[in-house]
């Protein structure tokens, strides 16, 4: 099979295109025929050399794609060879063929094309674990997201707005917040000419958020214990800012706040079936109905990968990048 490997830790171009035998499945495994793959910053993060695959997973990045299942493990039972599936993958998305636990498997929606499909595992799961399930987002709560228009947080914005949020979402250019808006986002926050701490607490009459989802990290911390409402949620899923801050812990107490965080590839297989499991009972009718979707940014073939890469670098994509694997 052809698969997209990391020659070295580095640049996009260390991302090079080579053969390889096509791997078996076993167990409760099922190989999947890739047709798209979803595009993540975990995945530039493995290229540079700073987020290495889990024990025993494929040395390939790609944590997400959609296809049809080409084969099953031995005790492998809910799907069937040439049935249509999108995935979450513990590495080697990047290839014509990659293997999966089944459980971490969902139909395509209906209505669906693969390459939306594949869009969809890797920030939906995200997603819904760390602001539901984690942050506990509740119908009539306010909501903030940083990153309003990446993949994760369009996804966030549908989805808190789907489930009865009130949502504010950061972004860097007017370009952007209008995309935040388009999804539901009741108040776009461009942070290059807003401050969001202010914005946040005009808009809630001094109340703050109930939950904000973070990416950012850096000096974002201090200023999220800032917008954060008393008994408010923060809920860390990377540090594009940096890991280290100086903040003013005293909020904590004060406020009386939670300040939690995950990552989600190192988790077990069975924790994230347990996560497609609900996401097939709660979020799934939504996509099915189109009341949600993913935003699709730019689609490139596997060949290219390293020019997704240098996409997903340079900051100007809006909603997903996919790789077409044909």
């Amino acid at each position: 099979m052809t698969a997209i490997a990391i020659s070295e830790p580095g640049g996009p171009m260390v991302l090079k295109q080579e053969r390889r035998p096509v791997p078996g499945p076993s167990g409760g495994d099922i190989l999947i025929r890739v047709r798209a793959a979803g595009v993540n910053r975990p995945d530039v993060a493995q290229r540079q050399g700073a987020y290495p695959p889990p024990p025993g997973a494929s040395d390939l990045p790609g944590l997400e794609v959609a296809g049809e299942v080409a084969a099953t493990g031995p005790e492998a039972t809910r799907w069937k060879v040439g049935d249509k599936v999108c995935a979450l993958t513990p590495g080697g998305g990047y290839a014509e063929y990659c293997l999966t636990h089944e459980s971490n498997a969902l139909p395509v929606p209906h209505g669906f094309t693969l390459t939306e499909a594949a869009a969809l595992p890797e920030t939906f799961f995200t997603v819904w674990h760390n602001v539901f399930q984690r942050g506990g987002l509740r119908a009539g709560e306010s909501f903030l997201v940083h990153g309003g228009s990446s993949g994760i947080g369009t996804t966030a914005i549908q989805l808190a707005k789907a489930f009865g949020a009130r949502v504010f979402a950061t972004a860097g250019s007017s370009e952007k917040c209008e995309a935040c808006r388009t999804l539901g986002a009741d108040r776009a926050i461009n942070y290059r000419e807003e401050d969001f701490v202010s914005v946040v607490k005009e808009a809630t009459e001094g109340k703050g958020v109930d939950l904000i989802l973070d990416m950012v990290g850096g000096d974002y911390i201090d200023r999220n214990y800032e917008a954060a409402a008393v008994e408010g949620r923060i809920v860390q899923i990377a540090f594009l800012g940096g890991p280290k801050a100086t903040a003013n812990f005293a909020k904590l107490m004060m406020k009386r706040l939670v300040h939690t965080g995950s990552t989600l590839r190192p988790r077990t297989t069975e924790f994230k079936g347990q996560i497609a499991a609900e996401l097939e009972r709660q979020v799934w009718p939504l996509l099915g109905e189109r009341r949600v979707a993913p935003v699709m940014d730019m689609i490139f073939p596997l060949r290219d990968a390293w020019r997704a890469h240098e996409r997903m670098e340079e900051g100007q994509h809006i909603g997903k990048i996919v790789l077409d694997v044909g």
